[in-house]
């Protein structure tokens, strides 16, 4: 079986794979670096009171919860994603925290988005271009929605960086790899952002990147690896058991304090022209 990027099909997996993919966004959202990686790009934005937001692949809307709950934020919020088990789940954290009347949640599809030209004053794709069939048709659609002199921001990984500690490098390596292809359809994307938003329309007004790291105990990526290492097995990328050995490997390193992964995310800020 050929591995398919999990968030791409989201709309023909299993109920407890869903479950399991809801549970991860949540708690990468609760995660401190990432919490601080995207208040630095929200920052960044410099959203007015009344701005209009649009979120493409919002997940669980947890970034649009993080905007809608600022006390100066009083705009629009919109999060569309093409995953109706996401959505309902977004809805149903939204109204948990009290924001259910600040934010409206669609399902929808990145490449082709029922709004309107120049619509709204930014939009976020918050660890989305790494999975959708064709980055490029959903560049075009930000440059489409968007006002002329509104902002986009683009934060996603560098998944060929991705990387766990294993003793035996070699199989540690192949497993990362496996690991990368798996989850995500587009590992490499974030590299080719310098070239592509220019050619559609975007002056990159701020770039960076930064490693995110975990040495002795775990978080995200005991998560990332509870959550993607079976999605490896099923689609027998690796022999079952070299996948299990791995995980119980990490486990292990987790409790002994001897943990190791890492795996470089990048953010880029846009104004359309």
């Amino acid at each position: 079986m050929a591995a398919r990027d999990p968030h791409r099909f989201v709309n023909q997996l299993d109920d407890g794979t869903v479950t399991r993919l809801v549970d991860r966004l949540e708690s990468r959202a609760k995660d401190r670096v990432f919490a601080r990686l995207l208040e630095q790009y929200l920052e960044r934005l410099a959203l007015s009171a009344s701005s209009s937001v649009l979120e493409i692949g919002c997940g669980t809307g947890a970034v649009l919860r993080a905007i809608a709950a600022r006390d100066d934020f009083r705009g629009a919020a919109l999060g569309v994603d093409q995953g109706e088990a996401f959505v309902d789940a977004a809805r149903r954290f939204a109204a948990q925290e009290g924001l259910g009347e600040r934010i409206e949640f669609r399902v929808g599809d990145a490449h082709d988005l029922a709004v309107a030209d120049d619509a709204f004053d930014t939009v976020i794709a918050h660890t989305l271009i790494s999975h959708v069939t064709e980055p490029e048709t959903v560049l075009r659609e930000m440059a489409r929605v968007v006002r002329p002199g509104g902002s986009v921001a683009i934060f996603d990984g560098d998944y060929a960086s991705l990387t766990y500690g294993y003793p035996d490098h070699d199989t540690g390596r192949t497993m990362d790899s496996a690991l990368a292809n798996a989850t995500f359809n587009n590992p490499l994307v974030m590299r080719d952002l310098s070239r592509l938003l220019p050619e559609f329309g975007f002056d990159i007004v701020h770039a960076d990147g930064e490693a995110v790291t975990e040495i002795g105990s775990a978080s995200f990526f005991r998560s990332f690896a509870e959550t993607y290492a079976p999605l490896v097995k099923d689609a027998d990328m690796l022999p079952a058991e070299t996948v299990e050995a791995w995980l119980a490997a990490q486990r292990q390193a987790m409790e002994n304090g001897t943990f190791f992964a890492s795996c470089n995310y990048y953010t880029f800020v846009a104004r359309r022209r």
